[in-house]
């Protein structure tokens, strides 16, 4: 789905351990065929392109609830349908001389009225989209799925040791040695540098910044939208959350980046699991637990 991936896997058989290497591919190369929008055939992509999707394929209903469930957390922040932003920002800034300042303002409010999980309607017979023109994208959340996948597909076939990255980072169990596993932080002034490193022991960790994808030499526009406003996110320049599941971390991760602190921590007290680090625009480090 765009991201590099990375599995490690501790097993005291090399051959047993590269069949499982070769199962959680598979799964990955399935999971790809549902969610990906690099694949024209995805079923993603087809419901894109027809605004409906019929019979759909169990594993998008129910990421879609998931969805669901953290766009009411999140007061609407998390919103996979800010696709259609993406693509206004696209073409914008591909046309040549386009304005810096982003695209003009009725445009941009002609592209918002096509934002809003809410007008997406699903069960297991359908997705139909209730607004012509609106388009999902699940890559900030779709990527932690995956990671889960593949840890449910390890811890079934007894692996107690694994570190799995399919675009988010879940630790399953601690190393082979018993120490907490450690997953490096991104510096959101140099995306190629560790700034930090966090302890990870049953747990998922997920980054989201600016940083990862600009649309301008200058910087002003990301891949973070706001899905109420249609402007990207500024707050802070990186976040990064802890949480049992990457699909959470994922998600939490995404909205966390439009979320002032105050909103960060009641989230996290609601529901009553895991932390999130900040870097602030202004460079401040904060820490939240639920």
């Amino acid at each position: 789905m765009g991201a590099a991936a990375s599995l490690q896997i501790h097993h005291p058989d090399r051959a047993a351990a590269e069949r499982l290497i070769e199962r959680a591919l598979g799964e990955m190369r399935r999971v790809e065929r549902v969610f990906s929008l690099y694949r024209d055939d995805s079923a993603l992509s087809v419901l894109n392109r027809r605004g409906v999707l019929l019979a759909p394929p169990a594993e998008l209903v129910t990421l879609l609830a998931e969805c669901r469930r953290y766009f009411e957390l999140t007061g609407g922040r998390f919103d996979p349908t800010v696709q259609a932003l993406w693509g206004l920002y696209r073409e914008h800034f591909s046309r040549p001389g386009a304005d810096p300042q982003g695209p003009p303002a009725p445009t941009l409010q002609a592209t918002l009225a096509r934002v809003g999980f809410d007008q997406v309607g699903f069960d297991q017979d359908r997705i139909v989209f209730h607004r012509p023109g609106m388009a999902l994208t699940l890559n900030g959340i779709a990527q932690g799925w995956a990671t889960d996948r593949v840890v449910a597909l390890l811890r079934r076939e007894g692996v107690v040791s694994s570190l799995v990255d399919m675009g988010e980072s879940r630790a399953l169990g601690a190393r082979p040695d018993g120490t907490p596993w450690r997953i490096g932080i991104a510096d959101p002034d140099r995306p190629d540098r560790v700034a930090s490193t966090l302890d990870a022991v049953d747990e998922a960790v997920a980054t989201s910044g600016a940083y990862g994808f600009r649309f301008d030499p200058a910087g002003r526009f990301n891949h973070l939208f706001d899905p109420r406003a249609g402007t990207c996110a500024h707050v802070h320049e990186s976040v990064t959350v802890v949480m049992p599941t990457a699909t959470a971390a994922d998600a939490l991760s995404t909205a966390f980046s439009l979320m002032v602190p105050a909103d960060i921590e009641r989230t996290l007290r609601r529901l009553g699991d895991g932390r999130a680090g900040i870097v602030s625009a202004s460079g401040a480090r904060l820490e939240f637990r639920a």
